[in-house]
């Protein structure tokens, strides 16, 4: 297949392109946290933005790989010895699967590197879709958005060494403003995807948020396996209880277009989350997210925090006078800056 993959390319280049998320109730994606909690139906949310991952395949001497990706150094290995443990290792673990050489892999995400916005997640699927869409006239099957994302989630969570949740992959397959609900029954699919704002409000909501970049990069296997290893360890359990509730409720204020109570359920998650790890937010995220609260707006980090991006929910006239607000706390950081985005609708996006 190698050998094959090498002569599609030299006739056609493949790109596929797929959106970051911003996101809220994180972690109830993982199997650990909602098979227990499930008589409680856990759910998270997230939205897809404009900020996309591009993956380009083009051909490149046989039988090795060779990965390009900004804020990294470019990695070149022979196909069958490619490591996994690499800061390129899932890039690696993907093409592995998919038994590809003779290949370049170009990743240019518009995202800031480890910016907690699921850019490796955007580029796990960005890739699946490119390598599949690369090799299906062999293969006569191209793989489904959702096979996509689950394909993506797996090798993700195999080569992580950590449970990884699943709501980035989704996000980064379907875009939009979803909520995504996790199986109660063993019998219930994978996920269930429900839409929170429809498509013709999008203009009129992106009134109501931003999305700043703290300038700090984050390490999300951290943070994850911390609240992993309370969980298993049986602490914390009530509150991961009220963070299911808060997000149901943030859920149902943002369908109701009730964004102080969106804002006040937003605020109490991330208090939560403060309480079980105090540095999920550093110095200049809890300076945003306090003067968030005092101009009656929520804040949350992205991801699971720790550095990153932050973001917040409120009516556009609190969001605005927030907005010049944090601009001066983020010239405290050289590389800390808002970020101009949108909302996704298409998700991904594949140039066959």
């Amino acid at each position: 297949m190698e050998n094959m993959l090498q002569k599609i390319l030299e006739r056609k280049t493949v790109k596929a392109v797929a959106p970051c998320r911003i996101d809220l109730g994180g972690t109830l994606d993982i199997r650990t946290f909602h098979l227990p909690l499930r008589h409680l139906s856990p759910c998270t949310f997230n939205i897809a933005l404009d900020m996309n991952t591009a993956v380009e395949l083009t051909p490149h001497q046989k039988d090795r790989i060779r990965i390009s990706s900004r804020g990294f150094p470019d990695a070149e290995f022979p196909a069958d010895q490619a490591p996994f443990r690499h800061p390129m290792g899932l890039m690696f673990a993907i093409a592995a699967y998919f038994r590809a050489g003779g290949v370049h892999i170009r990743i240019d995400s518009s995202s800031p590197p480890r910016s907690a916005l699921g850019g490796s997640s955007a580029a796990a699927v960005a890739l699946v879709a490119a390598l599949s869409s690369a090799l299906q006239d062999r293969e006569k099957d191209r793989l489904s958005g959702a096979d996509i994302a689950m394909l993506a989630h797996a090798i993700e969570e195999s080569v992580a060494g950590v449970p990884c949740g699943f709501q980035d992959q989704l996000a980064a397959v379907y875009g939009g403003i979803n909520a995504w609900h996790w199986p109660c029954r063993i019998t219930d699919p994978l996920f269930r995807k429900e839409p929170v704002i429809p498509e013709h409000e999008y203009p009129l909501f992106e009134k109501h948020f931003m999305v700043a970049y703290c300038g700090a990069p984050h390490v999300s296997a951290d943070v994850n396996g911390r609240w992993v290893n309370q969980f298993l360890s049986g602490e914390y359990r009530p509150e991961w209880g009220e963070i299911v509730s808060c997000t149901k409720n943030f859920i149902d204020s943002l369908r109701e277009h009730n964004y102080k109570g969106a804002s006040e359920f937003m605020n109490r998650e991330t208090g939560i989350r403060m309480k079980m790890t105090p540095d999920v937010l550093d110095d200049m995220g809890k300076k945003l997210a306090k003067a968030a609260i005092r101009n009656q707006c929520g804040a949350r980090f992205t991801g699971a925090g720790g550095g990153g991006c932050i973001w917040a929910i409120g009516d556009p006239d609190d969001i605005e006078k927030l907005k010049s607000i944090w601009q001066e706390i983020l010239c405290e950081r050289e590389d800390a800056c808002m970020l101009e985005t949108k909302i996704n609708r298409a998700g991904l996006m594949v140039n066959r």
